[in-house]
């Protein structure tokens, strides 16, 4: 009698145990969970997914993770708060649930490459243990809200490939610690406002911004390495002051509309770093930036398809790190370095479809072939002169 007493006590301590185990997750974290999986539509929930295993009668922190929960989700340590929400890219198709700011102890959410659609709800900026956004890949609308602005604790903000339109908010500069910005491929107008000061890459591309790149946008940003800003509709001239970026290393601005490059030497700790820079496919005019080839790390370097002129600085064929040079399809004549024709100079990329004199066809830097006689006069006025606009 004595053994099924105990096996009966043994019984109701483990009836009561898993009750209480089954109320450990925070009500609050529970409903919003329940809110966030009524915002996604049933049909576009496949019965592999992560969400298809959210089920509501087991607590969505109770550990292991046999049948429920099995994936998605992730607690605190002490399996009572919500800390992380990191979907699978199974095509989910809905909205983002406003209900999302009662996890306010959220570290992470991660809903990328599926089909989220709609605003990104003003309320997410209750969300204050914030450090990773991502939405990559969705179908998010309008306007990113000023309030995102408020997560002091984000430190990478990734919404690109997306549908957002308007302007970038005027408060960017607010997200203190974020580090990573990527807003590429959506609908973005205006310039660029004052950017967050630890900021390390910025991505921008294919968007609509326009107007001149402001210094004041980049006041501060001694950490910033990378800049991605290609396909918008930048214009005017790039100044010196945005290549002695203290810390910089990887500029892409192609295909924009800017009209002239400024560049001075770099000095001790500014600009020491730079290592990339792609400035083709703009309206660059002027002769071809001699004081690029100063920047000591400097190994790709393209200013292809813009109206350059004149002869190919010397400075090009001494910088011993360059190994990739693109200058095709400007109006560069004379004679191109003898250093950059060497087979010993270890140098990729194209000279060709320019005005240029002693560029043989069989260096395969001198390819394509370039511009005709009657262009280079035409573009010339029919002398030496600057070529005409």
């Amino acid at each position: 009698m004595s053994h099924l007493n105990f096996l009966l006590l043994l019984l109701q301590f483990s009836l009561f145990f898993i009750n209480h185990v089954q109320t450990l997750t925070s009500p609050s974290d529970i409903s919003a969970l329940k809110a966030f999986k009524a915002s996604i539509k049933p049909s576009s929930i496949p019965s592999w997914s992560c969400l298809a295993s959210w089920d509501f009668t087991s607590d969505p922190c109770t550990l292991p993770h046999r049948i429920h929960f099995t994936c998605g989700v992730t607690c605190s340590p002490d399996s009572t708060r919500v800390t992380q929400i990191t979907l699978d890219p199974a095509g989910y198709s809905g909205t983002l649930t406003p209900q999302i700011s009662q996890l306010t102890h959220l570290s992470t959410l991660d809903l990328s490459e599926n089909s989220f659609f709609g605003p990104i709800p003003s309320s997410i900026s209750s969300l204050s243990y914030l450090q990773i956004l991502t939405l990559r890949s969705n179908s998010f609308s309008g306007s990113l809200t000023p309030s995102i602005t408020k997560l002091k604790s984000l430190e990478s903000l990734d919404i690109s490939h997306n549908s957002l339109i308007g302007f970038l908010p005027n408060s960017m500069a607010s997200l203190s610690n974020l580090r990573r910005l990527d807003l590429s491929f959506n609908k973005i107008t205006g310039s660029l406002p004052r950017l967050p000061p630890k900021l390390l890459e910025l991505a921008l591309k294919s968007n609509s911004l326009s107007g001149p790149l402001s210094k004041s946008s980049f006041d501060g940003l001694s950490q910033l390495e990378v800049v991605e800003l290609s396909q918008n509709s930048f214009s005017g001239t790039l100044q010196s002051w945005f290549f002695l970026i203290p810390s910089l290393q990887q500029v892409d601005l192609a295909n924009n509309s800017l009209t002239g490059v400024d560049i001075a030497r770099p000095g001790s700790g500014r600009g020491g770093e730079l290592v990339a820079v792609d400035l083709s496919f703009n309206r660059i005019e002027g002769y071809a930036p001699a004081n690029i080839a100063a920047f000591p790390r400097l190994s790709s370097l393209s200013v292809r398809y813009n109206r350059l002129r004149g002869k190919i600085p010397v400075e090009y064929g001494k910088n011993k790190s360059l190994k990739r040079l693109y200058l095709d399809g400007n109006f560069l004549n004379g004679q191109p370095p003898p250093a950059l024709l060497t087979g010993s100079s270890g140098i990729s990329g194209s000279l060709g479809d320019n005005c240029l004199q002693g560029c043989p066809s069989s260096a395969k830097l001198c390819l394509p072939s370039q511009k005709s006689n009657a262009i280079c006069k035409q573009a010339y006025g029919g002398g030496r002169g600057r070529p005409r606009s």
